[in-house]
């Protein structure tokens, strides 16, 4: 095979690979975000697949990384049932197969997800070289919280569906990281405002890596009317803040302990109306037991 290595310290080298799907993380945008280790594995595989046959071609042009030999093959959402048989065939020879995304993680947001499957099913060995990932990287600029985050992904473009998907996750009490497309961020960034609350935490992250590279964070409100209908290029990852907890008037509490009470007894009403209104249960029980009590 006409591979090229080079033995100097941080050029890549042929490294032994053992038989099975190698998925490789590739730069968002910044062709030098590559890792060392997935040069190493598109030099070494005995087999190279890709989402854009020609986005790893220039990327392992950059990194001096010829192809040589080796068959390179196309995967994408539209092939993949054609091309799927062909790789599993590889694997089945006992080959390695390095698969990269146009961009990214592999399987996020990409048609990896299917081929993986079918390699497990097969029995074959599936392992990665991590690597950039917008989603990641928007979320640790967001200056949002990480502790607990989902991935969400692209919005479904219809209507209904998108509506349905939209009430789904904005209850989940987590930071969401959504993908969207430029032509649509508006739409959506409108959509959040009505469903969500104007008043959640957000980030707007913008042609990440790249030169053009921007973060904006406010609310959705703010950042919906700060883009006003100005048009919108790039790649686009939307990070938003949690659910912001929504502290119930007095009057609405002891209402719903009424009608508890009529029905419940002090203990099981309080229980009921605390995890209702996502209260303490201790200072919702002492407000039943005063109402129960009743004046003085």
């Amino acid at each position: 095979m006409d591979h090229v290595s080079d033995s100097r310290a941080g050029a890549a080298r042929v490294v032994p690979l053992a038989p099975g799907l190698w998925f490789v993380a590739t730069p968002i945008g910044a062709a030098r975000d590559i890792t060392l280790r997935a040069l190493d594995i598109l030099l070494s595989a005995d087999v190279l697949v890709a989402e854009d046959t020609r986005t790893l071609r220039h990327l392992m042009e950059i990194h001096g990384l010829k192809p040589g030999d080796r068959p390179l093959i196309a995967y994408h959402d539209h092939n993949g049932a054609e091309a799927r048989p062909r790789i599993l065939r590889a694997l089945g020879e006992g080959r390695s197969v390095a698969y990269c995304s146009e961009a990214g993680t592999p399987v996020v947001a990409d048609p990896g997800y299917q081929l993986a499957r079918a390699a497990i099913e097969a029995g074959y060995m599936v392992s990665a070289a991590p690597g950039p990932s917008a989603s990641i990287m928007a979320l640790s600029v967001s200056g949002l919280p990480s502790d607990r985050f989902l991935f969400a992904g692209f919005p479904p473009p219809q209507a209904g569906a998108r509506g349905r998907w939209i009430m789904e996750i904005g209850a989940v009490p987590a930071t969401v990281i959504l993908y969207e497309s430029p032509k649509r961020i508006h739409r959506l960034l409108g959509e959040l405002c009505d469903h969500w609350g104007e008043e959640r935490p957000a980030a707007l992250c913008r042609e990440l890596t790249k030169r053009f590279e921007e973060v904006r964070r406010g609310t959705l409100g703010a950042l919906r009317d700060g883009m006003g209908e100005a048009a919108v290029k790039g790649e686009i990852v939307l990070v938003v803040g949690r659910p912001v907890p929504v502290v119930p008037e007095a009057a609405d509490v002891d209402a719903a302990l009424a009608e508890a009470l009529g029905r419940l007894r002090v203990k099981d009403a309080a229980t009921e109306v605390a995890e209702a209104l996502g209260l303490p249960r201790r200072d919702v029980y002492q407000r039943a037991l005063a109402m129960k009590e009743g004046p003085g």
